[in-house]
């Protein structure tokens, strides 16, 4: 018999079957009969927040290596294989996790299934594939260095949070990804990719129980690392807490528009605050009805684009304002941009600014869950950060609970001094000068 329970939950007036794994894997299954699909999502604790400094961009190297071979297969005999049954498979890193991700009918679910299988359990990390994709990568670096928007948010994060991982881009640095090789990706995978270290996230045309049944029988024998008969614990990560420490990053560039950017130290997920600024978020940047597309795009004409944006983070996340202008107006955008923010910790939200702010937000969320594919990203989601699949329910109850001066004080408790980032030619930074921070 099988060594696992299962425990139900609710999720959009469906079931949610968790199961572990007698070897510590977590398995999430929805079943949903209306499309003859399955989509999967296998998620890591892992990605950038769990690299050293050093070697920024480990993440995102191995996501890239992962499917092109493993010790019985080679890069061609994986794509074909996908390819002669039209399924998906793909790799991804992230800021707090890594994903390996499959869509398939489900009559072909178990030989896709058994494939990914064998891709976290046997990678080769062929030496010429890892050469090009860091040299893939590299190039991609050097791109996002000619885009004012990107220079802008890595100054503006590298300012934050200095010496902790989020400091750094995901793709990492050109000096980091320099340094990496083969060797760094077997041991980052030996340290990460254990099965007590996954979540597997499954919805579709799949009972819960044929779905439990085959992550068992492709997975249930693989165990977690051991030493001496003991269980080798996952490494205990030490980050630098990160205090607020306001400054101004500026870089001059001959462009043909100025980047402002306004940032603020937030708070975790896990903040009792962190559905506030969610709301925030959606209320000043979010589509265009947004406070800051309205106001200083649509009326004053101030901005080439504006808006908002918060990362959901396991670790202190940040809180953005940003705006796209013509040099000569970067003061009067970076003004403009203080104010709006400003205004939220002396002026309550209004009844309907708060209502259409929370109608936007739940149904951008409702929008999110609809296929099977979003169905296990966001419940594979909750469960890798530590919120569980229950956190479901309890987010559009407690969004729908939020009132206006909750909101305010939250404001109150963030948006005092910002960081300032800048990219722009001269005049641009000239005019910033006269303009009070």
């Amino acid at each position: 018999m099988p060594s696992y329970q299962t425990v139900t939950h609710s999720f959009q007036n469906r079931t949610v079957h968790r199961t572990e794994l007698h070897n510590g894997m977590v398995v999430l299954v929805v079943e949903n009969p209306a499309a003859d699909i399955v989509a999967t999502r296998m998620f890591i604790r892992a990605g950038s927040r769990y690299e050293p400094l050093h070697q920024a961009g480990l993440s995102h190297l191995w996501a890239a290596v992962l499917t092109k071979g493993t010790d019985r297969l080679s890069s061609q005999d994986i794509a074909e294989r996908i390819e002669s049954v039209g399924a998906g498979l793909g790799t991804d890193s992230a800021t707090d996790y890594c994903l390996l991700s499959l869509k398939t009918v489900s009559s072909d679910f178990p030989e896709i299934l058994q494939l990914a299988a064998e891709l976290l359990q046997s990678p080769s990390f062929p030496d010429a594939e890892v050469e090009l994709e860091r040299r893939l990568t590299l190039q991609g670096i050097r791109s996002m260095q000619e885009q004012p928007f990107s220079v802008a948010n890595n100054q503006l994060r590298y300012a934050i949070y200095q010496h902790h991982p989020y400091a750094l881009p995901g793709l990492g640095t050109e000096a980091t990804v320099a340094q990496l090789d083969r060797s760094a990706l077997q041991q980052y995978h030996q340290t990460y990719v254990r099965p007590d270290n996954l979540v597997v996230s499954i919805a579709g045309r799949i009972t819960s129980q044929q779905a439990i049944d085959l992550v068992d029988q492709y997975f249930g024998n693989w165990q977690p690392p051991q030493q001496n008969g003991q269980l080798v614990p996952l490494p205990s990560l030490t980050l630098p807490k990160v205090t607020a420490n306001p400054t101004q990053v500026i870089t001059l560039r001959d462009t043909q528009q100025a980047i402002v950017m306004l940032g603020y130290l937030t708070n975790s997920v896990h903040s009792a605050d962190h559905l506030a600024l969610k709301l925030l978020n959606t209320y000043l940047g979010s589509g265009l009805s947004s406070r800051l597309f309205v106001e200083l795009r649509e009326k004053r004409g101030l901005a080439y684009e504006v808006s908002a944006f918060y990362p959901t983070r396991i670790d202190t996340s940040h809180f953005v304002t940003y705006m796209g202008t013509a040099p000569e107006n970067a003061g009067i955008a970076q003004e403009g941009l203080r104010y709006e923010v400003d205004r939220l910790c002396t002026t309550l939200l209004t009844p309907e600014e708060l209502q259409t702010a929370k109608n936007k937000l739940l149904g951008q969320y409702a929008l999110g869950k609809q296929t099977n594919g979003q169905i296990a990203q966001v419940l594979g989601w909750y469960e890798i950060l530590g919120l569980g699949v229950g956190y479901d329910e309890t987010f559009q109850q407690n969004v729908a609970a939020l009132t206006a001066e909750q909101i305010q004080q939250v404001a109150r408790r963030y948006f005092t001094e910002p960081y300032l980032s800048i990219v722009g030619p001269e005049t641009a930074i000239a005019l910033l000068n006269t303009v009070p921070v």
